[in-house]
């Protein structure tokens, strides 16, 4: 699953740590950037075949058997040992032992996800600077790291959180996002994919009539890139760049109201059993509600085919995938570009050796075992290599969606608020009517004004 798997406790406890951290007087923050000086400082130098780097990979819809196929590669290539971790549930496993200051070498874990972890590591200053890896030759090649990387992955808050120029999460396994559906149903009832938010309500009447919502959704996060994406629909890379640093005043401009106003009547053709199972445990049962045709659009991104891969479906069930609707007739469709990060925690006892193994997750090597899962890296040429599907989900932007790109800016930890919680986890209530869109408004003006008042 993408993102979603996490323990309020833990949430709680990251939070305080990375609290603790940005005051600078815990032992294991000062632990942590005594380790990473030593290492800068060259002081380690042992052998490659004596060193052990422990490399710590959330498990989602790609398995766990890619990860442990890459280190074996990268041992066979550099003759350093890799301690692997892998779990559904990483943070719950890799949290504790970090709280003691006892931290992996390398961490594949995004943002976005319901703990919040990463964030956490972000507002401590707790993540290494990983920019000279972007100049490093990638192990068993001639070519260096940024050589390989698409453009524009590394140019983006994903990657560079404190808009200092520097890189400190290394972009991974992308995939385009949008809105998901049975293309085989609408063919059967001779229904067009909306290009616009008014066909799309009028699309909603229509399949109403016949006992079938317009739309759900897996879980609250993953209204992340759907409001992105929207936000670049309303008002393009400005109006987006200003939303995202949290602008004093943007949340009452007529682009935010496009935006509200739409998630707003879109929870209105929401499937209403939506909410109940959006959360960690059921949100596959709303995935199904498309895939039982309960439901037409969805967003979500390419994972979706292997993650449903064993579930039932609809007869004549066929994969469809489309940007988001234009605001008007005529405007820009967008589709998100979501990925994953991978990072070094700064108290990690193997800087020097767990940047060589970010290196070397954009080698060809461990790109193809990648993409043979299904993960694909944002690395020139790879959707040249693809096949099934993921053709057509990849070739999104050559069938005239635009990229949209980038999150909301870091801000120092603020208890008890995040992104997530002030603009996404409303739409749960929205759908239910506990909550009215100018309640979420409000909101989302609150939790805004103390982002912009911390940003980092």
């Amino acid at each position: 699953m993408k993102k979603r798997l996490l323990s309020l406790l833990l949430c709680t406890a990251m939070v305080a740590t990375a609290l603790v951290g940005c005051g600078g007087g815990s032992k294991e923050t000062k632990a942590a950037e005594t380790k990473a000086e030593e290492t800068k400082a060259g002081e380690t130098t042992v052998a490659a075949e004596d060193v052990t780097i422990k490399v710590a990979a959330i498990e989602t819809a790609y398995g766990s058997e890619m990860w442990q196929k890459v280190c074996e590669a990268f041992t066979e290539q550099t003759g350093i040992k890799v301690e692997l971790t892998t779990d559904k549930k990483l943070e719950d496993v890799i949290g504790p032992s970090m709280q003691g200051g006892d931290y992996p070498d390398v961490i594949h874990l995004a943002t976005g996800r319901e703990a919040a972890l990463t964030e956490q590591f972000i507002k401590g200053n707790l993540i290494a600077d990983i920019t000279d890896v972007l100049s490093m030759q990638i192990p068993g090649e001639e070519a260096i790291v940024s050589d390989k990387i698409a453009g524009g992955f590394t140019e983006t808050a994903l990657t560079n959180p404190y808009g200092d120029g520097k890189t400190y999460l290394a972009p991974m396994f992308y995939s385009p996002c949008g809105l998901f559906y049975n293309a085989g149903l609408l063919k059967e009832k001779n229904w067009e994919v909306p290009t616009t938010w008014d066909e799309m309500w009028e699309l909603g009447d229509k399949a109403l009539e016949e006992g079938i919502y317009l739309f759900t959704y897996p879980t609250t996060g993953y209204f992340d890139a759907f409001f992105y994406a929207l936000m670049y629909s309303a008002g393009g890379p400005e109006f987006f760049d200003k939303a995202t640093k949290y602008e004093e005043g943007i949340w009452d401009t007529e682009e935010a109201k496009t935006c509200f106003d739409i998630v707003a009547k879109l929870a209105k053709y929401t499937n209403p059993i939506t909410p109940a199972q959006a959360n960690d445990e059921d949100f596959t049962q709303n995935q199904q509600l498309v895939l039982d045709n309960k439901a037409i659009f969805m967003p979500n991104g390419t994972w979706i085919v292997g993650e449903m891969a064993e579930a039932p479906r609809a007869e004549g069930f066929e994969w469809g995938m489309t940007a988001l609707p234009a605001v008007a007739e005529g405007g820009d469709q967008y589709s998100y570009t979501w990925f994953e990060q991978a990072w070094i925690p700064s108290g990690a006892a193997n800087v020097d050796a767990a940047k060589q193994f970010i290196a070397f997750l954009y080698s060809d090597t461990a790109c193809e075992i990648f993409a043979e899962a299904g993960a694909i890296q944002p690395v020139l040429g790879i959707a040249d290599k693809l096949e099934g599907d993921n053709v057509m989900f990849y070739s999104i932007y050559d069938n005239g969606a635009k990229a949209a790109m980038g999150n909301f800016a870091a801000f120092e930890a603020i208890p008890g608020v995040e992104v997530r919680t002030a603009f996404f986890d409303p739409v749960n209530s929205l759908v239910s009517g506990e909550m009215t869109e100018e309640q979420w408004i409000e909101g989302v003006k609150a939790a805004s004004d103390q982002m912009r008042a911390n940003l980092k």
